[in-house]
């Protein structure tokens, strides 16, 4: 799966020269993060206007008609951008990191009910905006880098920030969690 500067995101397959489906054509907002969930069968993508859209991966599905599949879910999920996600356990829940003009840079979101209702909880905790996000399901954990080199975690199960720690003087751009869930380590613009 591939996502563009232009906004397009398109699926190629291992043994295939070409793209096998473009999910979304170029001329959109620039795409940030796409994930797979746990299973494989949705994928989501965030881009630069904020939005996160959400789409099966059973793209065989879909009529060889010319047209792009739809998302079967779209919603704003920050005002200003959308710059990562993760899915949380079954897939129904997600968590989003992004800039908000009211601060709430990272939020817990539930796609069963509908978008203007699915907000969980808002956590206020990168006042210029969360970069990125990692999920440690066994401790239930959600751990944030942001634009100030700031990392935060917050603890789902309670809905509330553990612990800010200033982890570097540059952006945060990438959080990896061990298997063991044992350590956590983050990676800077610098």
């Amino acid at each position: 799966l591939t996502g563009a500067q232009d906004g397009s995101v398109r699926m190629f397959e291992w043994g295939h020269a070409q793209q096998i489906t473009c999910f979304r054509s170029g001329g959109n907002s620039r795409v940030t993060r796409m994930r797979f969930n746990y299973q494989g069968n949705k994928f989501g993508i965030v881009d630069a206007d904020g939005y996160i859209s959400l789409y099966q991966t059973n793209w065989k599905c879909c009529p060889l008609t010319g047209t792009s599949p739809k998302p079967y879910l779209t919603w704003q999920c920050h005002n200003k951008t959308a710059n990562d996600f993760v899915f949380i356990s079954s897939s129904s829940l997600i968590a989003t990191a992004g800039l908000s003009s009211d601060n709430r840079n990272i939020c817990l979101w539930d796609t069963l009910v509908s978008p203007t209702n699915s907000l969980v909880h808002a956590f206020i905790c990168h006042d210029s905006g969360a970069t990125v996000l990692a999920y440690a399901p066994k401790h239930q954990l959600l751990i944030s880098g942001g634009r100030k080199g700031f990392t935060c975690i917050i603890d789902l199960r309670q809905k509330q920030q553990q612990q800010l720690l200033q982890s570097h003087d540059s952006p945060v751009k990438a959080v990896a969690v061990d298997p063991t869930e044992e350590y956590f380590v983050t990676g800077s613009a610098e």
